[in-house]
């Protein structure tokens, strides 16, 4: 949750603020777990509905007892509707529920799980479990010219490991907040992550094209203290 803090602090949350935005994202794929269980896969359009799912975890468990009504109903929100299908930009795998929408949680948790794609000190490949990645090692051309147009790679056209990576690379623009390309410029993630996929020229060209798009962000934000939200068109 580390990763969180930083964002909060960057942006100015209050202590309340914080505490609702950090439930919110320990929780939002808590449906997960009882999704693998049952099904073995993460795709919902293969099982169930994780965000259902979720909420159905958090009320048996009793997780949320205890807030105010109203702190329990928002986080409850925020993980019902992580992802509406053709949402807006704030929306898309959003579910900061502190100034609806607001995907400050989102951005932390796009900062924790590019790390867990990074190879482990064994060398054993991450994601285990799912066929797709243990098919060869390659990318999907569809994700490359998605990635090259600058758009969030769509989970129906990853096909093998690399092409997640790819997709994790891709949430690069789908990101809001100056604190996230920040914090993700001073980390190197995606260099790192993109040093472990093997790389033909055009996808080399729309991964390098994403860091620049990372660098752009944090060296406006480094020298004016703010950058332009690329889709509201609005200044934070």
């Amino acid at each position: 949750m580390r990763g969180l803090g930083l964002l909060a602090a960057g942006e100015g949350l209050t202590p309340e603020e914080a505490r609702i935005a950090a439930a919110v994202a320990l929780l939002h794929d808590v449906g997960r777990f009882p999704q693998y269980r049952r099904w073995q896969t993460f795709r919902d359009s293969d099982s169930d509905n994780h965000a259902r799912l979720g909420i159905e975890v958090i009320r048996e468990q009793g997780t949320l007892n205890g807030l105010p009504e109203a702190e329990r109903l928002l986080i409850e929100e925020a993980v019902r509707f992580p992802q509406p299908a053709g949402a807006a930009a704030p929306f898309h795998i959003a579910y900061c529920a502190v100034h609806p929408p607001d995907p400050r949680c989102r951005q932390a948790g796009y900062l924790a799980c590019v790390p867990g794609l990074l190879p482990p000190a064994g060398g054993a490949a991450p994601l285990g479990g799912d066929p797709r990645f243990s098919r060869p090692v390659r990318v999907t051309p569809a994700c490359v010219r998605e990635l090259a147009a600058g758009r969030v790679i769509r989970l129906e056209d990853v096909r093998v490991l690399n092409d997640f990576k790819l997709l994790q690379i891709s949430w690069v623009y789908d990101l809001n907040f100056r604190s996230s390309y920040r914090l993700l410029q001073q980390r190197g993630h995606i260099a790192a992550l993109a040093a472990t996929i093997p790389l033909d020229e055009p996808a080399a060209q729309a991964v390098a094209q994403a860091v620049a798009t990372i660098d752009m962000h944090a060296d406006y934000m480094n020298q004016t203290g703010e950058i332009r939200l690329r889709k509201s068109g609005t200044v934070r």
